[in-house]
């Protein structure tokens, strides 16, 4: 019996250290070891100045790139930026061809059904933007009627303009483009009579061609906020970029980035 009871013993042993080697969690602990990152790859629009956009050597810089950058050497991975078609942005993300998207993207109710995000980093608002001399008078978006208005595929203003059908049937005419730079060209031109589109970013398009555009203080929809985006099971990944970003914030190093673009701190504390 005693040599019975000892080969059991023997054989319960080899079940629990010899079948189960190679873990190296702590005994005791179900929980799965943390994923070890290799490399981040971020999906932007590459012509959604001053976010993100490729300058005249054809290299992608941005604030938010500025942003990712930082928060990836601190985590101590490569980062990678790719293009994508901003209105399949969801499906990019979905496919894991690009593992987040930071590139002044708004936290909406029907983004966060197909996304998680990170925490508001940012106010954003939507404003009117015309060729100068061209308001007429322009006090708020129902003044909009019989113009022809454009704003970017797949953004905000758009989502707005969309579910908000007594305004979009007053248009003349609504486009839609794959980018701003396409937009505000058509509106230097005179093929639309304004632009519905992020502060930031027309304010942005403005400063680069000095006395063709005018912002109107005219709020279109309500007031967003921008926020970083990640598949919706990656939470993992979302609490270390978080973590890295919240640091960034504290330290100063977040407020330096947006001194450097926008002249100010506008990110949220």
């Amino acid at each position: 019996m005693r040599k019975i009871f000892l080969a059991a013993l023997l054989l319960v042993t080899m079940i629990f250290t010899g079948c189960g080697g190679g873990s190296d969690k702590p005994a005791g602990s179900d929980a799965p070891a943390d994923k070890k990152l290799e490399k981040i790859t971020i999906g932007l629009d590459d012509e959604y100045a001053p976010m993100g956009f490729k300058n005249e050597q054809n290299e992608i810089v941005g604030f938010d790139v500025d942003l990712a950058k930082e928060a990836a050497k601190r985590l101590g991975v490569p980062v990678e930026f790719k293009a994508i078609d901003w209105n399949s942005k969801e499906a990019e993300l979905k496919s894991g061809r690009i593992d987040i998207i930071w590139n002044g993207l708004d936290i909406t109710p029907e983004r966060e059904e197909n996304m998680l995000f990170s925490k508001p980093y940012m106010d954003n608002r939507q404003i009117i933007f015309v060729k100068v001399g061209g308001a007429n008078g322009i006090k708020d978006e129902t003044e909009l009627a019989g113009k022809k208005v454009g704003t970017q595929a797949g953004s905000t203003a758009e989502a707005y303009i969309d579910k908000t059908p007594a305004l979009k049937d007053s248009f003349a005419e609504f486009k839609t483009y794959g980018d701003y730079v396409s937009a505000f060209m058509d509106l230097e031109n005179g093929r639309i009579d304004a632009i519905v589109c992020d502060e930031i970013t027309g304010r942005y398009a403005m400063s680069k061609q000095e006395g063709k555009f005018e912002a109107l203080d005219v709020t279109v929809g309500d007031m967003t906020q921008f926020g970083i985006a990640f598949r919706k099971e990656d939470t993992e990944l979302r609490d270390k970029v978080q973590k890295v970003f919240d640091d960034m914030i504290k330290d100063g190093t977040a407020a330096k980035i947006s001194e450097q673009w926008f002249k100010a701190d506008l990110l949220k504390k």
